[in-house]
């Protein structure tokens, strides 16, 4: 795996170039969310920055320091609760910012196999952490129950870009459970969720997760 941009020191020279980190991943961040992951390559980017490959190359090495940029960036969007309603509502709040940035760039829930190291993505893993074991869970207990939540809104943020706009996919499948209701009777009457709403189903999962994670308290 290539090393990740966290783990790495910064490249100085003794005159910056004309070009800086920030403007670097704003226009990544822009690209990404008009094209997706797949059309990002160094040299698209610094043609939309007008600038040259190896200025570029100053300040990001690879493409994949770019989308760990970019991953934090958006993860920065999220906002900290101020931690005076309780460790419920404190990671419902957190999860549910969580969901809503990734959903705002479809992109981010494709690239999430590289360590997630940057300032941003920490500080709101440290609040989620810290609000689990301000409610009392500790050792394994905690780390199951932090690796549940963010196991569910990632995997419902990819379900729902997965199926985003794919209305005659949705339509064939319900056909499929219909025509073969006596084979599989319970996905036919709720398996599906092309007759429910995405944030209504995701709300009451997490609320089942929060009950199970009380219950062990």
């Amino acid at each position: 795996m290539t090393e990740s941009v966290w783990l790495r020191e910064n490249r100085t020279r003794r005159e910056a170039p004309p070009l800086s980190r920030g403007r670097i991943v704003a226009e990544a961040v822009a690209l990404l969310d008009e094209e997706g992951a797949d059309r990002l390559t160094m040299r698209r980017l610094a043609e939309r920055l007008d600038t040259g490959s190896t200025t570029l190359y100053w300040h990001v090495k690879t493409k994949d320091d770019v989308l760990d940029l970019a991953l934090d960036t958006i993860f920065g969007e999220v906002a900290v609760p101020p931690g005076e309603g309780g460790w419920r509502a404190d990671v419902a709040a957190l999860v549910h910012g969580w969901r809503a940035a990734m959903l705002r760039h479809p992109w981010s829930v494709a690239v999430l196999g590289r360590p997630l190291l940057g300032p941003n993505v920490l500080a709101r893993t440290e609040f989620l952490h810290a609000s689990l074991a301000g409610a009392g869970l500790t050792g394994p207990d905690l780390v199951a129950a932090a690796y549940a939540l963010a196991n569910f809104v990632i995997g419902s943020a990819l379900m729902q870009v997965a199926s985003g706009g794919a209305d005659e996919a949705r339509d064939a499948a319900d056909g499929l459970l219909t025509r073969e209701r006596d084979r599989y009777p319970s996905l036919a009457a709720h398996g599906h969720l092309s007759g429910h709403d995405w944030d209504d189903a995701f709300a009451r999962g997490l609320d089942c997760l929060l009950d199970g994670i009380a219950h062990r308290l």
